[in-house]
């Protein structure tokens, strides 16, 4: 009887082998509960396929997730775990029932079991830390007391044997077992993926990658370079973000899929494509849902517009997805296949993906895996761009075919050593809002810093460069391209210090990135690093920079809103009629800047969450992408 099934279904699992919580660390399982185990197995029920299984006896805490900071990685949003031995196994269900189930099920399966959880993590293990309270050890005891009897009567926790130990040593401190060796049935899947983009090999010890083309992994060696084989038996290193996991469910592979566009540059995509059925598919401001957004020239050029489509899902037991109510389809490709040879509701039939055709790759971690010195004798110095607090900035080809921009650092401005022991550290720092550091050139006087060479420049110049031509989806487009590149160092524990619209640059496709993260800690100069010095950034900066100098990502919050008031203001100064002593007593009096004519209500109430006098008081960046991306959103 132990064998028979006490809940099955079709959840979705997170490889617990893997350090980051890449989309590719996904798995759909099928999860069958029985009174002796808890097994998931690849494939539908009628030909499954075993990939892992726990002995229920082992289990020491099942519990769900609580998830606040951005979106779900996977289409299912009900986040539970099971934690075993050293292990911590992560599901997803597909609703809220769904999930509940599971867990008062698991729960009640559980009670008697001899090692239960005193406390627990109620937050995910995520960038190398536990999100709930920040402990940076893997097995670090929990933060929040565990309820093993769920929604029932609340009974005493049964000790652990270690509990019993130890309890006559007053203040001791437990030690957290060592790692039991892995449960042979626990998965080991070659995982095959498909290059998006092409890439050159440019070291000995890289792989070359053909748009299309399959390969298998055998190393994450970090979040940004992977070890794979092509196939003809070739190894070496590839960019982790130039290729995508092979699965049919994995939206990444077609062409029509634009992960990191908004609304405001999915329409700017289209448009400048000027085609009848122009289309792409691309990240609801909802997590975990996803647009259609469709160009059509109905009724003539001068009526061309581009209509927004939710891409809804039924609320049956079997999920399916439509965009007209009386055609379901299983799965995204398959309604999007559909609506390619039938508009069936719609504006138009889908004609013409538009997606990654023709745009440029993105950019990496560094020219190659772990290179980080570059030699000098391999950049070619071009014009120059203008000069910073460092040094002069120039434009200049990297092996003279990457573009790239070459910061010259002038002797006496900086703390060079401290700097280029952070520089291998921020060059692991990659996302598609920040100005990637390829790398520094340390070997003589002066020394280089080498970045990603941003087309359009500073955000300040090309806003005042444009003054009364620039739409509100476009100003507020830049701002949720700001705030997607904060979120991502707030995540990582990474503080700015010093945002504001001349420290963003623009890209040749008006993408907005942030730049120059952390240098201030490197500057020598004592009129910038003092608050009380004429240069310091005082117009940016929360009332606890000012008055302590105690810097966070809450005083990035601070700084953030002022740049979205730079930048619905298209570059005005800050308090411009105010000196600096003056600003410090109107922001401490309790007085903010005032709503810029360009701003809505709820644009400006944005800008007033992160003015708050308290940094506790502020959004994280993550609420605040939320927050925008709703706006972004709010019209469809």
């Amino acid at each position: 009887m132990n064998a028979d099934p006490i809940l099955e279904e079709t959840l979705i699992k997170r490889s617990q082998q893997k350090k980051r919580t890449s989309p590719l660390n996904y798995k759909e399982r099928l999860f069958v509960l029985t009174k002796s185990r808890l097994t998931y197995y690849e494939g539908r029920p009628e030909k499954k396929h075993k990939k892992g299984s726990i002995d229920l006896q082992k289990i020491k805490c099942a519990e769900i997730v609580k998830h606040d900071s951005g979106p779900m990685p996977c289409q299912n949003k009900y986040p539970f775990q099971v934690i075993y031995d050293c292990n911590t196994l992560y599901v997803f269900a597909p609703t809220a029932d769904s999930r509940s189930t599971w867990v008062k099920t698991l729960k009640e399966e559980i009670k008697n079991n001899d090692l239960i959880l005193p406390k627990y993590h109620p937050k995910f293990w995520a960038d190398g830390a536990w999100q709930c309270c920040r402990q940076a050890d893997k097995l670090a005891p929990g933060c929040e007391e565990y309820n093993l009897f769920g929604d029932l009567t609340r009974k005493p926790l049964p000790p652990t044997p270690d509990d019993m130990l130890h309890s006559h040593l007053p203040g001791s401190i437990r030690k957290p077992p060592s790692p039991l060796p892995r449960d042979e049935d626990e998965e080991e899947e070659e995982e095959i993926v498909l290059a998006m983009y092409d890439f050159e090999a440019l070291e000995t010890h890289d792989l070359n990658l053909v748009k299309g083309e399959e390969y298998v992994l055998l190393q994450k060696c970090d979040v940004h370079w992977w070890k794979a084989k092509d196939k003809n038996g070739c190894e070496g290193y590839i960019p982790s973000n130039y290729v995508t996991e092979k699965k049919s469910n994995n939206l990444e592979k077609y062409e029509w899929y634009c992960k990191n566009v908004n609304r405001s540059k999915a329409e700017h995509l289209l448009k400048s494509e000027d085609k009848e059925g122009g289309f792409v598919v691309r990240d609801s401001s909802q997590p975990g849902m996803y647009t259609v957004s469709l160009y059509t020239k109905f009724g003539g050029d001068s009526c061309a517009s581009t209509r927004h489509y939710h891409i809804k899902l039924t609320q049956r037991y079997h999920r399916q997805y439509y965009l007209a109510e009386k055609h379901l389809f299983n799965s995204i490709p398959e309604l999007i296949e559909y609506h390619q040879h039938n508009a069936a509701g719609l504006v138009t039939r889908l004609r013409y993906p538009v997606g990654r055709k023709g745009r440029a790759a993105p950019t990496t971690a560094g020219f190659s895996y772990d290179k980080w010195e570059i030699n000098p004798s391999v950049l070619t110095f071009m014009k120059e761009l203008g000069s910073g607090q460092f040094g002069v900035v120039r434009l200049g080809k990297w092996r003279a075919q990457h573009k790239v921009a070459i910061k010259a650092i002038r002797e006496g401005a900086m703390y060079e050593e401290d700097f280029i022991e952070e520089a291998k550290i921020m060059m692991k720092l990659s996302h598609p809002k920040l100005v990637q550091l390829y790398g520094v050139c340390t070997q003589q006087k002066p020394i280089y810093i080498v970045t990603e060479f941003m087309e359009l420049g500073c955000l300040l110049n090309y806003l005042r460069q444009r003054r009364g031509q620039i739409n509100n989806e476009t100003l507020l487009s830049s701002c949720q391209d700001v705030c997607d590149g904060m979120s991502y160092l707030e995540a990582n524990g990474f503080i700015h210090r010093d945002l504001a619209a001349r420290n963003c640059l623009v890209s040749e496709s008006h993408v907005v990135k942030v730049s120059d993260f952390g240098m201030t800690r490197y500057v020598l100069d004592d009129q910038y690093t003092s608050s009380s010095g004429a240069k310091f950034p005082v117009k940016w900066s929360p009332p606890e920079v000012l008055h302590y100098s105690k810097y966070s990502s809450k005083s990035d919050v601070w700084s953030f809103g002022v740049l979205m008031w730079e930048v619905y203001n298209e570059g005005k100064m800050p308090f411009e009629t105010k000196t600096n002593c003056e600003v410090v007593d109107f922001i401490s009096a309790g007085s903010r800047l005032y709503r810029p004519k360009q701003a809505s209500k709820e644009v400006y109430e944005i800008m007033n969450h992160c003015w708050h006098e308290k940094p506790e008081g502020r959004p994280c960046f993550s609420q605040l992408l939320l927050m925008i991306n709703q706006l972004m959103e709010s019209d469809c």
